[in-house]
Formats: C-alpha cells, sequence, structure tokens
C-alpha cells in the first residue's frame, strides 16, 4: 500500500534530511580534503582524479597501470553506484546503477560502447531494471542499441493537455516490458540508416485511487478500463552522431530521427503509428576551458488510429527518463509533445572531481480536443557533478529543479542527463 499523504509528507521529509545530510557530509568531506587529493594518485597522463582515486589515496593503495595511450590497462571501464535518495516519481528509493564503457576493437579511434543497467525499489513498491546498450563495431561501420526493461510501476498521472493541475493527480498501477533492439549500418560519415522492433506489453492495468463520481480522462480515452495492453512495431530510423562518449559528450552531435508503425498482424491491439526527433549538439569552449554547452530537442508525434494512453508522449518517458527536469514523470501529456533544454556545464575544481550545471527547459503538449499546443511549461535549476570514473569520463548528476505551481524536487543520474 502506498502511504496516505500524512505519513507520505513524513516518510519524504525524513528521506529528505537523510539525503541531505548524506550531502552535506560528502561535500563537507571532499571540501576539506581539496589541498591534498589535488595530488592524489595521478598518472602523469592524465591529470584528472576520480572518487577511486580518493579511495586508493585514503586506503593507500597503489594506483592502476597505464598503457601508451594513456588509458586504463583494463579494457573495460566499469562503473557501479550503490545509492540511496528521493525523486519525484519513485518518494524514496534504494538503487544500484552500473555502466561500462570499452572500444570493441583494438582501434581506440572508434566510438566508445557503453552498456547500462539499474535495479531500483521505491518507496512507491516501483520495480525498475532497464538494460541499455549501444555497441559500436569496427570502424564504426554498424551500431546496435538495445532497450530493454521491466517496471512494476505504480505512478502518478494527471490526465490529457497541459491545462491539467496539480490536484488532478491520481495513481495507475500496471507493470510493464518493453523490449526494443536496433540494428544501425553506416551510408556515410557519421550517418547511419537502421531498422528495428519495438513491443511493449502493458498488465495488470488499473486506476488506485480516481476521483469520485468523475470519469478520468483515461477512461474516456481508453473507453474503459484497459487490464492490459500490447503494441508490436517496426522501426525505421536515421541516425548521425559524432560524440565520442555518450555518457559524458564534450562536443559533436548527435541526430536520430525514429519512425514506428504498429501493426495488428505483428500483435498489436491497434494500427497506430509514432514519429520521434531526438537531437543534441555540444560545445565545448576553447582554450584550455573544458566546460560545455549543450542542447537538446525531442519531439514526439503520434497518428493515425488511438495510441495506448501510457504510450502517450509524456514528461519524463523518453528513453532515459529524462525530459522535462522541475516536473514528475508523465506531469504532462498528450498526443504530441514538444521539448527543448540548454544546460551549462562547468568544472569547479581543476582536477574535474567536482562540476557543476545550471540549465532551463520547455515542454508542450497538445490538447485532447484540438491538437494545439496551447500551454508552455518551463522548468529550470542547477546540479552538481561527481567524478567517479576519469577513463569513462561518468559523473553522477545531482540536480534540483523547479517548475510551474510550486513543482520541485531532486534527479539523479549516472552519467550526463543527455
Amino acid at each position: 500500500m502506498t502511504p496516505d499523504p500524512p505519513d507520505l509528507y513524513r516518510f519524504q521529509k525524513t528521506t529528505l534530511h537523510i539525503v541531505l545530510k548524506i550531502t552535506y557530509s560528502f561535500a563537507l568531506y571532499i571540501i576539506l580534503s581539496l589541498p591534498g587529493l589535488c595530488y592524489a594518485q595521478k598518472d602523469s597522463r592524465h591529470e584528472d582524479i576520480d572518487l577511486l582515486d580518493i579511495y586508493r589515496e585514503v586506503f593507500k593503495q597503489e594506483p592502476p597501470r597505464y598503457t601508451n595511450e594513456g588509458s586504463s590497462k583494463e579494457k573495460v571501464n566499469f562503473t557501479i553506484l550503490p545509492a540511496a535518495g528521493y525523486t519525484l516519481q519513485t518518494g524514496g528509493a534504494a538503487l544500484l546503477s552500473a555502466n561500462a564503457t570499452f572500444h570493441t576493437t583494438p582501434d581506440t579511434t572508434d566510438n566508445l560502447s557503453t552498456v547500462t543497467s539499474s535495479l531500483t525499489y521505491t518507496q512507491y513498491q516501483q520495480i525498475i531494471l532497464p538494460v541499455q546498450t549501444y555497441i559500436w563495431t569496427n570502424k564504426n561501420r554498424y551500431n546496435i542499441v538495445t532497450d530493454w526493461r521491466f517496471m512494476k510501476y505504480p505512478s502518478f498521472t494527471y490526465g490529457l493537455g497541459g491545462h491539467t493541475t496539480e490536484a488532478d493527480q491520481y495513481r495507475i498501477d500496471y507493470s510493464t516490458v518493453h523490449l526494443y533492439q536496433t540494428a544501425f549500418r553506416n551510408i556515410g560519415k557519421g550517418l547511419y540508416a537502421g531498422i528495428g522492433y519495438n513491443f511493449d506489453y502493458y498488465w495488470n492495468i488499473k486506476e488506485v485511487d480516481p476521483p469520485v463520481n468523475e470519469r478520468t480522462d483515461y477512461a474516456i480515452y481508453e473507453n474503459g478500463v484497459k487490464s492490459k495492453v500490447v503494441a508490436s512495431g517496426i522501426t525505421l530510423n536515421m541516425l548521425y552522431d559524432s560524440r565520442k562518449n555518450p555518457i559524458n559528450p564534450n562536443r559533436g552531435s548527435f541526430a536520430r530521427v525514429t519512425y514506428r508503425p504498429n501493426f495488428t498482424f505483428l500483435g498489436s491491439d491497434a494500427n497506430w503509428q509514432s514519429m520521434i526527433f531526438d537531437l543534441r549538439h555540444y560545445f565545448q569552449f576553447p582554450g584550455s576551458s573544458k566546460n560545455v554547452l549543450a542542447f537538446w530537442n525531442y519531439d514526439w508525434f503520434t497518428a493515425g488510429g488511438n495510441p495506448p494512453y501510457l504510450m502517450l508522449p509524456s514528461t519524463g518517458w523518453d528513453p532515459n527518463s529524462n525530459l522535462g527536469r522541475g516536473y514528475i514523470q508523465g506531469r504532462f501529456r498528450g498526443r504530441n509533445l514538444l521539448y527543448l533544454e540548454g544546460e551549462y556545464r562547468f568544472r569547479i575544481t581543476n582536477n574535474g572531481l567536482i562540476g557543476g550545471v545550471v540549465f532551463a527547459n520547455a515542454q508542450s503538449v497538445s490538447e485532447q480536443n484540438t491538437n494545439r499546443f496551447e500551454v508552455i511549461a518551463p522548468g529550470w535549476g542547477g546540479g552538481v557533478r561527481i567524478k567517479i570514473n576519469k577513463f569513462s569520463n561518468t559523473n553522477v548528476a545531482v540536480d534540483y529543479s523547479f517548475g510551474l505551481g510550486g513543482s520541485k524536487g531532486f534527479f539523479v543520474n549516472l552519467g550526463e542527463v543527455f
């Protein structure tokens, strides 16, 4: 059972207090230790330090050996992070996150391949298990992209369109499996064409605490509450990627266009289509500066029949659940969505251990009756970055974000938001 509002408030307040206390203690330790840590176990070829260097310095362990290229002798740079925290959509949460970066061939000029995964259990009895891979073959000829996930996911919904309010909040409970697989083939410098298959299955769907004596937008849209939903479709993709490290890009561009027609002959409940434009660009400041200005545009459209309510474009439902910092996941939902974000990433310490970001974003979903974009919902905030693996350039990202109507909260990632 999800806690009643008074208990939920007390739990969130206690959880937030613990998170802030741990964060403060860690930050104080880092600040007091910085003069010594600036010299912690550096290799002459690598000026930055990370939390592993601090660990070795504290426990007097030898640093890893390096090749002539200046990277770790290990072929795979692996990062694992157990953590406890709080986010708007999960409440208190315990999670174990991991990622690995590596080259699939001895040629280090090829793009870095990545594997990321995590296991999360939350206050709202949610279970979240994603596995995502981004594998590059020799000479970047092929790019194999995997996005598999299982979720037991009681969560909040607010109805359709941009005019919904916090008072419209209620819970929908469901379990779901997503199996997305795409293979890209190089057709030009940095340009790829790809084909894939996407399968979504939702079951045990139920409205937990809908408004009394009132039909919800979900029930109206679906013409009743369906206990299960299946969507099955091929995908046609175009990809341009000039980034070297997708976990923490410092320059280059990324553009992906995905068209997905769902067909009943493939097992889908209905025929409908979606198209997603995911565009990103990164500017590294000139000279010795390692600060980065990053931009992200994510546009999501549906057409042809009625896409399932739970698969409509919505806040925080991009593949990495990062769209719309400042708002809870699912806060805005509609048949179409437009999104734009800008972020400035900067170093706080010269050794790269601690950095910071400031960001602003704006989103808009189309209205159900008019299909027009009538409301723009801005979000803004800032955060800190703590380097936990300097070879994969992986940071722990902790942001505090604000939105309209008093919306605010923590957002945590292993790796950059985009």
